[in-house]
């Protein structure tokens, strides 16, 4: 298939387009290096090359700003205090103090996990059946174990596993807010469970 050639017209347009276009790279192409079939090799000598020079550097200085941070969960407390309030300011205030008095407590201490869980699901709905709104849960500092292998353990199983309980349904609908009790109602090792206005 042959091209047909411009007619006059075509040609005179193209031109005025070609004149008032800018070059998308003003600089011209650095030429093309010969093909290596091309190239002669150079001679063979026997006296090794002058070594050049290495330039002064500082290891890190074409980095950008400041090494990212590792992204390591915090811990139980950081996260818990970090939450958002969801409940009433003074009432937050005076839990914080330990002015606010449980409506009903229950001590998980001895439990395991299969055993916590149910218990836990039963004394919450329980309670909130019952239009209480402030309750505590005690769960224990956890052991701190002399040889807990090569990966770190957190001590307190149920320390930690409560208030992962507390946000997953069944109980996320009627709980609050969860916030560690104050030293006079059991310290880190016990909870504030702040529970909804039954409907």
């Amino acid at each position: 298939m042959s091209r047909r050639k411009l007619r006059p017209d075509e040609l005179e347009l193209w031109q005025k387009v070609a004149r008032t276009a800018d070059r998308l790279h003003p600089h011209p192409h650095p030429p093309r290096p010969a093909r290596a079939s091309n190239v002669l090799t150079p001679a063979r000598s026997d006296t090794p090359p002058e070594p050049q020079p290495i330039a002064s550097f500082v290891i890190g200085q074409a980095s950008r700003g400041k090494d990212p941070a590792h992204d390591v969960l915090p811990g139980l407390p950081e996260r818990i205090a970090s939450a958002p309030v969801h409940m009433d300011k003074k009432a937050w205030k005076k839990l914080n103090r330990g002015k606010l008095m449980p409506e009903g407590r229950i001590d998980l201490h001895g439990m395991s996990r299969d055993q916590a869980r149910p218990a836990l699901t039963a004394f919450v709905t329980g309670a909130h059946a019952s239009g209480r709104r402030l309750v505590l849960v005690i769960t224990g500092k956890g052991k701190h174990l002399e040889d807990s292998g090569p990966i770190p353990v957190r001590p307190g199983v149920l320390r930690h596993a409560v208030p992962q309980w507390l946000a997953l349904p069944p109980l996320a609908q009627l709980v609050l807010q969860v916030a560690p009790a104050h030293a006079r109602h059991g310290g880190s090792g016990a909870y504030y469970v702040y529970l909804r206005r039954p409907r």
